[in-house]
């Protein structure tokens, strides 16, 4: 009988062994019943809450995908308005700069060829008088555009917050 015994046990561990060896390639576990999946049928119910889960995460990235895309834009477009404002800003400021050093030595030039002093308070009166204007209209006109700048970049912005709280209304 153990005779018997020993012919099944090797005949067994043979199949086995022919079974791991006829394993297609890459399958480290083949047909072991310990790691096998049990065959279950999963419910109807769950399968179409797992479908719903799917496809909600599916809409979900899409539009998460689309507001950072649009986000994205805001962004661009904003920095690229500010710069270009910023760039006018500062050529206005340089011209005025000039304007103001060139009237400063135009005087400086005048002051030195008048031939008495009240030649000289005169022109000093007259001088002080003009750059008053001249600093109170650049200054006037660097306000504007500066206000003129903040309204530009805060405009998509206002816009796109505008666009955003449109959806959402509160009962």
């Amino acid at each position: 009988m153990t005779e018997t015994n020993t012919t099944t046990a090797k005949t067994a561990s043979k199949a086995r062994t022919s079974k791991a060896k006829a394993a297609p390639a890459g399958v480290t576990f083949p047909d072991f019943e310990a790691f096998a999946l049990p065959k279950m049928e999963v419910p109807a119910a769950f399968r179409e809450a797992t479908e719903q889960g799917i496809e909600s995460a599916r809409d979900t990235y899409a539009k998460v995908k689309t507001a950072a895309e649009d986000a994205t834009d805001l962004m661009e477009d904003t920095f690229e308005t500010s710069r270009q404002g910023v760039v006018e800003f500062n050529h206005r400021a340089v011209d005025a700069a000039k304007t103001n050093a060139d009237a400063t030595f135009n005087f400086i030039k005048d002051i030195l060829s008048v031939k008495t002093v009240a030649e000289a308070i005169e022109l000093q009166s007259t001088f002080a008088r003009q750059q008053f204007d001249a600093l109170s209209s650049q200054t006037k006109e660097m306000q504007e555009l500066a206000t003129k700048l903040g309204t530009d970049v805060s405009a998509p912005v206002k816009e796109a917050m505008e666009k955003s709280f449109k959806g959402l209304s509160v009962n």
